[in-house]
């Protein structure tokens, strides 16, 4: 696989919450360190995704926000 996103984080999958039409699959990356996206239901099934398997996290933005504590 051959992406231009630079930020690719692959990782175990360890929940997928399947909902009606979308689902929140959640990647731990290491280092206590967990992405989560929501995708779609069809492509939770075509991706073949499932709890234990691997994946990546895949982040192209537009824009990044950066927070700090109060």
């Amino acid at each position: 696989m051959k992406l231009s996103a630079r930020n690719q984080f692959k990782g175990t999958i360890t929940d997928i919450q399947e909902g009606a039409v979308n689902g929140i699959v959640k990647i731990d990356i290491g280092g206590g360190n967990v992405v989560s996206s929501t995708i779609s239901m069809n492509s939770i099934k075509e991706l073949g995704l499932k709890v234990g398997g691997q994946a990546y996290a895949v982040i192209k933005a537009t824009s990044v926000m950066v927070g700090v504590d109060d």
